[in-house]
């Protein structure tokens, strides 16, 4: 039996157009102005709807540890959270420990997500420690297992930070197999000196966190990032970007001919740096890095996207409760978990703060949280369009539906809500994977999860 969904206007990076389209299966098999039903096919009436294909969130952490604990949401509550905000696929980062090799650190993240996710997902490969033999293990990873990226730290000194040989010969590693380099830029030595200095002086607020790690230390080692990858002659993915100056640093360098891709994440363009004034621990649910910053270099990334300059918005979804995880940092700010959720409305926190307001199109929303992670991770045309031949993967989104963000509606399992009180114009009502309906007016169909893992292409 195939699907019809009658009426609705189809939205991809490129086109806006009133059309029917077709589920055959598990991929689209029509799409045109009107489409007569047999007398098997079910017919959908989705007239004054956008059809957009299923977002892609490209960056998430879900069940990661952090010393004896690991984050709020696990694959189950993640995925679910996914879906229900209108994403259909994730991207989570699969991290080796010290000690651990790729490849067991790849099986540590199929077992976490096997039979849990409700969304379809790949893993980038987050490397912490480099040693001899471990390029065979990125070669294998990429031919065999479809994970086509690879993510270094240049922060986190002591658990995650590489120094910049091992991100110099990473570059070139990856660039020679087709892969993509993801890199969280922030100069770890410094940050390390003045937390120690901070803490020597005796703060301990969470307030003090952003003032350990201000916007030059992004600024220098996005600088120090694109040069490197410039000797190697390797394209690289900035994550979570979040700053003026680094923004203007990536631009130049795009100009003299660098391949660099940026990302960044709603809490840069929707919260700021008065999330931690005072001296209350309250502030602790913001406690992420980058941190967040002061409203201007917000206005800068919104110009960013604007423009064509930012590639994806993907939401860093790092989920830790308030209560018995953040409050581990009660005493010392930098013992707070870094990290917050986001992953259900990354759709509609763009949408209502950019599509409504005209500082983006349609075109561009779909570009940024679909097609453009599609493209750079190796799952286009599969995933991030509506085209004949592409996965079912399609939203219908009711333009002048609403709601008010809180953690009495969210589906994440964190027990706080960073964008509470946000009024939200657009919604996801119904949500379809690979043909079949998971979400109906608002509400999850699916007993039981049935995301799959992508092999995803090298980038070239």
């Amino acid at each position: 039996m195939g699907l019809i969904l009658r009426g609705g206007t189809v939205v991809t990076a490129l086109e806006t157009y009133r059309a029917d389209v077709r589920n055959d299966g598990e991929q689209i098999g029509m799409i045109a102005q009107h489409i007569e039903p047999t007398a098997a096919d079910q017919v959908i009436d989705v007239t004054g709807k956008y059809l957009l294909p299923g977002g892609i969130d490209a960056h998430t952490h879900f069940d990661l540890p952090f010393g004896d604990m690991s984050t709020a949401d696990d694959f189950e509550s993640g995925s679910r959270s996914a879906v229900m905000g209108g994403t259909t696929t994730v991207i989570d980062f699969a991290t080796q420990f010290r000690g651990e090799t790729l490849t067991k650190a790849l099986e540590n993240w199929h077992d976490k997500a096997r039979g849990k996710s409700y969304c379809d997902y790949g893993f980038h490969m987050a490397i912490s420690e480099w040693k001899q033999g471990m390029t065979a293990q990125m070669e294998e990873l990429v031919r065999k297992s479809g994970v086509t990226s690879f993510k270094l730290y240049m922060a986190y000194k002591g658990s995650m930070q590489v120094d910049d040989g091992v991100l110099f010969d990473v570059l070139r590693k990856s660039s020679e197999m087709g892969a993509l380099v993801c890199l969280h830029c922030e100069n770890g030595d410094v940050v390390n000196l003045l937390v120690q200095e901070a803490k020597a002086q005796g703060k301990a607020a969470p307030s003090t966190h952003p003032l350990t790690r201000p916007p030059a230390v992004e600024e220098e080692a996005v600088a120090r990032a694109i040069a490197l990858a410039n000797m190697a002659k390797a394209p690289l993915y900035i994550v979570h970007l979040s700053t003026r100056g680094a923004l203007e640093t990536a631009e130049r360098a795009r100009q003299q001919g660098a391949c660099v891709y940026i990302e960044t994440c709603p809490q840069y363009l929707l919260l700021d740096d008065r999330r931690y004034e005072g001296e209350s621990f309250e502030s602790a649910k913001y406690v992420i890095s980058p941190p967040l910053r002061s409203p201007e270099h917000g206005e800068a990334l919104w110009e960013g996207i604007r423009r064509g300059a930012v590639d994806t918005i993907a939401t860093d979804h790092c989920s830790f409760n308030y209560q018995g995880q953040k409050e581990l940092g009660r005493n010392d700010f930098s013992k707070i978990p870094n990290g917050m959720p986001g992953v259900e409305h990354r759709l509609g926190l763009l949408y209502s703060a950019g599509v409504v307001p005209g500082k983006i199109s349609l075109n561009q929303f779909v570009s940024l949280t679909a097609t453009r992670p599609a493209q750079l991770f190796g799952i286009f045309p599969r995933k991030g369009t509506i085209a004949v031949g592409s996965d079912a993967d399609i939203v219908l989104w009711d333009p002048q539906a609403t709601k008010v963000i809180s953690k009495v509606n969210h589906h994440c399992h964190v027990d706080y809500e960073p964008y509470e009180g946000f009024s939200q114009t657009g919604l996801p009502v119904h949500v379809f994977l690979r043909g079949r309906q998971i979400v109906r007016d608002g509400k999850l169909l699916d007993a039981a999860p049935g995301g799959r893992y992508l092999f995803r292409k090298p980038l070239k």
